[in-house]
């Protein structure tokens, strides 16, 4: 069984997936964090080295070489992932994705003192509001495409949409 957590930056995919992957004894994988360790390299000097087009290419390859593994996993997507290079069709011909669907205020709590996000480097609450506004509009008909979509989303949430 697959398993892909997607949503904003902050919607909780890590946290979540770390509890869910815990709970039903399978492997968690950060998309993130194999990105950085395959580039040898942090999210933020990737894209400030290579820009934003190189990321999401590695972003899409790590995805598709994992949805094609007969591995077993819980994996929490980059916020991206499912968005681009037709990500949200390989993880739902592959497994069941659960879309953690936050409000854009508990995205901004959640985001703003936390660096390491490049879409969303800004010292201004407004402007980081504005900007995970305009991504999530952006994103949320990818996002629409998932198995299962919740909202304040938990381990008990998560568990009860895996038995439908």
């Amino acid at each position: 069984m697959k398993i892909y957590l997607i949503g904003m930056p902050g919607s909780g995919k890590t946290t979540l997936g770390r509890e869910v992957a815990a709970h039903l004894a399978m492997e968690f994988v950060d998309l993130d964090e194999k990105i950085e360790a395959r580039e040898q390299k942090s999210i933020p000097e990737i894209f400030s080295q290579h820009g934003e087009p190189y990321f999401r290419q590695v972003e899409s390859a790590l995805l598709h070489e994992w949805a094609a593994s007969a591995k077993s996993f819980v994996m929490a997507t980059g916020g991206g992932a499912p968005c681009f290079f037709d990500g949200i069709q390989a993880i739902n011909a592959t497994g069941i994705s659960i879309f953690l669907d936050e409000s854009i205020d508990e995205l901004v709590k959640r985001t703003e003192k936390k660096s390491g996000r490049p879409l969303l480097q800004t010292a201004d609450e407004t402007e980081l509001r504005n900007r995970l506004t305009t991504i999530r509009q952006n994103r949320l008909p990818v996002y629409q495409k998932a198995s299962v979509v919740l909202q304040k989303a938990d381990l008990q949430a998560v568990l009860k949409a895996l038995r439908m």
